[in-house]
């Protein structure tokens, strides 16, 4: 045994409880994140659920390229695009802004008081958040948002929100802005609290008021912060949320509604085409890591730490 590999040894003795600590995550990873890649196999294979994936034989990309040509490809590919990118130009800054504004608040009790109530929907299930989304937007009577327009005189008669495919994109942002919005807000105020108290000390020496220390001191002081979460973000363009999207969508939205994964569980589930599902899967997969890295590479051009 050479010297490295004599270090190494007793590397891992010296420390053996904390890798003992981390064991369980790997092998949580190791079990549910790296051994189904084998799985991919399926996508290039005409998949026979008797005879196993190493059995099956080989369609080499067949399944990818039925998903291109087949008609609901296009109308799938802007649901889930359109949806991701309204998410990620109304619902990112939410949260940033959402944290600026309780950051000037000097009241604590009614500090935590808001940021208590804003970030408990995120642990409520989107089935639970589905059902007051449609308590609030029903046309029986009772439905706040109808009641109030119409008391208002804005409205003369209820509107079918959750049937119309026009409001079917602005309720799923407006519904996952409501949901996450607190849940993010915490990253970004850990990360102001993480600014130097002397800076806006100084910045009032300087006859500086609170806006242009929020824009000369606080965003730039949480910049590296909202640069690792906007990568992230752009990463999942391709996922416009699966859970929020079935259980809210509905037979007069469906042209709206249908997106990349809800075509996944029809196709897979539904059908037991486990072939084109996994295709179609691992397609979303390659775009959002592309993704990624593109942004990644960007981010690293205009002078700024990325997240490889």
């Amino acid at each position: 045994m050479n010297k490295a590999q004599f270090a190494f040894r007793r590397d891992i003795w010296n420390n053996r409880y904390l890798y003992a600590f981390i064991l369980p995550g790997v092998v949580w990873f190791l079990v549910f994140c790296y051994q189904p890649l084998y799985g991919l196999l399926i996508a290039f294979k005409d998949y026979d659920i008797v005879a196993g994936v190493t059995n099956s034989p080989w369609a080499g990309f067949k399944y990818f390229t039925d998903f291109f040509n087949d008609y609901n490809f296009k109308p799938i590919m802007i649901n889930t695009i359109m949806i991701s990118l309204l998410k990620l130009a109304i619902g990112f800054p939410a949260p940033i802004v959402l944290a600026l504004l309780l950051n000037e608040v000097r009241k604590k009790m009614f500090k935590r008081i808001v940021q208590t109530i804003s970030y408990l929907p995120f642990f409520v299930s989107w089935v639970v958040v589905s059902g007051i989304w449609y308590e609030l937007l029903t046309i029986d009577q009772g439905g706040i948002v109808n009641t109030a327009l119409m008391s208002l005189g804005l409205i003369r008669e209820p509107i079918f929100w959750l049937g119309n495919e026009d409001y079917f994109w602005w309720i799923v942002v407006a519904s996952d802005i409501w949901k996450g919005i607190g849940w993010g807000a915490i990253i970004y105020l850990a990360a102001l609290s993480g600014i130097d108290e002397e800076l806006y000390e100084a910045s009032v020496m300087d006859g500086a008021g609170r806006m242009r220390q929020t824009w000369h001191i606080t965003l730039p002081g949480i910049r590296s912060t909202i640069i690792i979460l906007f990568i992230l973000a752009t990463g999942n363009i391709m996922n416009a949320g699966f859970d929020q999207i079935y259980v809210m969508q509905n037979p007069m939205v469906l042209d709206r509604a249908q997106i990349i994964d809800t075509y996944v569980m029809t196709a897979g589930i539904f059908q037991a085409n486990y072939s084109i599902a996994t295709a179609v899967g691992l397609f979303k997969s390659v775009i959002g890591l592309a993704l990624l890295l593109l942004t990644n590479a960007l981010v690293k051009l205009l002078g700024e730490e990325g997240i490889l």
